[in-house]
């Protein structure tokens, strides 16, 4: 009996939890469909209206800005560009930099990794102007590489892809040398596959969070044809259900993005067990 209450009081309290989250955001979707007057008039709406395809089609498709140059649909698209770019490079130089670390037995390994772990305590805004500095000098101001490249080098990737090398049996690297296979063989053939659940943690996590970025963005494009979707939410103007609508479609691209990785992420656990 008590073990049954227990049970059925997690699941309330789950409940609520979960409610508490996506009420609201259904709240913002179910007033996004409705007209501008009327939300004036009686407030936020918990049930749906009948202008959701036209009040969504015109966000995607109205040109607004300081000089009316992009659209919400631009502004998806070099936020995807952005968020990929960063997620693909992190987990590449996270991936080499730490079989550097592990694999390669120089003497300064352990220096050198936590010189790389100590730069999580530097804050991006404390490095933002020697960087901006670094970009334009290189002629990579409002452009992709200018977006991505400069916050794409994680130290937290890099730590736990350590770690998990250092869990790998030594075994197997000698059995890979008896048949042949080279350093660069070995790293390809073997441990990029044992990382794979890890690879789409990693991804994930950093494709949420260059997603996200605002600061830097909003420094390295003076061209609004570099605009991010989290510089529209700041910037972009009219009425308050198609602030509501633009708010939704931000949503959408991280939450595709999980959904389709998680069922990988997932399926690689099982395979490790």
């Amino acid at each position: 009996m008590t073990r049954l209450f227990t049970s059925n009081l997690s699941h309330i309290i789950l409940f609520i939890g979960i409610s508490i989250m996506v009420i609201p955001v259904w709240m913002i979707f179910a007033s996004s469909t409705h007209t501008s007057s009327f939300i004036n008039t009686h407030g936020l709406q918990f049930f749906l209206g009948d202008s959701f395809q036209e009040n969504y089609l015109r966000v995607l498709l109205y040109k607004g800005g300081f000089f009316k140059e992009i659209t919400a649909l631009k502004m998806f698209l070099n936020s995807f560009i952005m968020a990929t770019g960063v997620a693909m490079l992190s987990v590449v130089t996270s991936l080499m930099a730490a079989y550097a670390l592990v694999y390669y037995r120089t003497k300064y390994a352990t220096f050198l990794f936590w010189l790389i772990f100590i730069t999580i305590l530097v804050p991006l805004e404390l490095r933002i102007f020697p960087t901006y500095s670094v970009m334009a000098k290189l002629n990579l101001v409002n452009s992709y590489f200018g977006l991505i490249v400069p916050i794409s080098a994680s130290a937290i990737a890099t730590l736990f892809f350590r770690q998990f090398y250092r869990t790998v049996p030594d075994e197997l690297l000698e059995s890979a040398k008896l048949d042949g296979a080279s350093t660069w063989r070995f790293f390809i053939d073997f441990l990029v596959p044992l990382s794979r659940t890890m690879i789409v943690a990693m991804f994930i996590f950093m494709f949420v969070f260059g997603y996200n970025q605002y600061l830097w963005p909003l420094l390295v494009t003076s061209s609004e044809q570099y605009w991010t979707v989290v510089m529209g939410l700041k910037m972009m103007s009219g009425s308050i259900v198609h602030r509501f609508a633009f708010v939704i479609m931000s949503m959408v691209p991280p939450i595709v993005i999980i959904i389709i990785l998680q069922k990988h992420f997932i399926k690689g656990v099982f395979q490790d067990k």
